[in-house]
This record gives structure tokens, C-alpha cells and sequence, in this order.
């Protein structure tokens, strides 16, 4: 049992900070969204500015599959993920990145709604939180 000094200590220092690991945790709590994929970059990196004003670095990343039951009749050998990049940190690593490269990139899954020419869409794609090149590009 915690003794009085130590209960004290953690008040005034309040809880743990939030963590941007996404791999941080993983399986510990029900509702975490970490996505981990190792692949290839099949469309260029595009810098976009949005109507808001923010700016992302979006790409398509190609994975490789594995056989599941899912996938099993299936004569895909590989599926495709939107990926976008946020942060500035994230986005200088991902615009340098050219198509054929091999990449690994660490993030949540989100959906996305938007206007476009035919009016609102919605777009499901991985926020991409850390990236980085991977070997045998």
C-alpha cells in the first residue's frame, strides 16, 4: 500500500503524461487504435493544404497479405492503405519518400469526412504518427 508522502508526490505531480507511442499499451486496453504496417510506397507523396488551413503529406502504402480465412480464395497478394501525415516531423520523413521504397509507418486508424466535387465523402486512412524507411529498399 502506497504510504501518505507517496500519495501526496503523485497529486501534486498529477497522472502519467499522454504518450504519442501508439505502440504504447497496445493489448492493454480494449479500445486502443495502433496500426503498425511495413510496405511500399505506391503513390508519390502529395502536400495538400486543407480548407482549414492545415497542411498534410498524404501517400498510398502497398502491404503485403497473409493468408487468413478472409483471404484465403482471395488472388490479392496485397491491399492497399491511404496514409497522412500531420505533424511536421511526420511529414518531412514522408515527403522525402519515393514510390518503390520500402517504409514502416506507426499509427491510428481514422476516418475522414470531407466536401468534395460530388459533395461529402468520407475516407478511412491510417494517421500516420511515426514513419520511418525500412531496410531493402
Amino acid at each position: 500500500m502506497p504510504t501518505r508522502s507517496a500519495e501526496s508526490a503523485r497529486k501534486k505531480t498529477g497522472p502519467e503524461p499522454a504518450t504519442t507511442d501508439p505502440t504504447k499499451g497496445a493489448g492493454d486496453d480494449p479500445g486502443t487504435n495502433c496500426v503498425v504496417l511495413r510496405g511500399r510506397v505506391t503513390s508519390a507523396p502529395t502536400v495538400r493544404e486543407l480548407p482549414s488551413g492545415d497542411t498534410i503529406v498524404t501517400f498510398r502504402l502497398s502491404v503485403s497479405r497473409t493468408r487468413t480465412a478472409m483471404t484465403a480464395r482471395s488472388k490479392a497478394s496485397s491491399d492497399w492503405v491511404d496514409c497522412s501525415a500531420w505533424t511536421a516531423r511526420t511529414r518531412r520523413t514522408v515527403e522525402r519518400w519515393q514510390v518503390g521504397a520500402s517504409v514502416e509507418v506507426h499509427g491510428a486508424l481514422r476516418r475522414r469526412f470531407y466536401r468534395a466535387a460530388a459533395g461529402s465523402t468520407t475516407r478511412l486512412e491510417v494517421e500516420v504518427l511515426q514513419a520511418r524507411q525500412a531496410g531493402g529498399s
